[in-house]
């Protein structure tokens, strides 16, 4: 829970979510709009939007009748360096299996992952 109000407060001081009204007694006040606002951060987060990226979809959401081409920019954007990253990680995959395959369960001297992390390396 303290992380939550932690990130909840940031969100606050860099700007991304508006401060709340204080009661009397100085606790935060959160509206229905702040909880708006705050729900469709963390969706937007949660899809792995950077935070101006989510900064910039925020506001595009509030300017209701203009076309949409900005917004789909953002995510056509995310979505490209998503599918690299994918890629990225799938190489990585196989790399790994390719390595591990290797492996005949000797000693470490022999082994070819140990190998493979230090090239140039002279084998004992």
């Amino acid at each position: 829970m303290a992380r939550k109000v932690e990130t909840i407060r940031y969100y606050e001081r860099i700007g991304l979510l508006p401060a709340p009204a204080r009661t009397d007694s100085n606790y935060r006040n959160y509206d229905y709009h702040h909880l708006s606002q705050l729900n469709f951060i963390r969706r937007a987060r949660s899809l792995g939007f950077a935070l101006g990226d989510v900064r910039e979809l925020l506001r595009l959401s509030y300017q209701r009748d203009q076309p949409c081409e900005e917004v789909d920019r953002i995510a056509r954007t995310h979505l490209n360096e998503v599918e690299r990253k994918i890629a990225d990680l799938n190489a990585l995959g196989n790399e790994l299996r390719q390595l591990t395959s290797q492996c005949r369960h000797s000693t470490v001297a022999e082994c070819r992952i140990i190998g493979a992390l230090t090239p140039g390396m002279p084998a004992d």
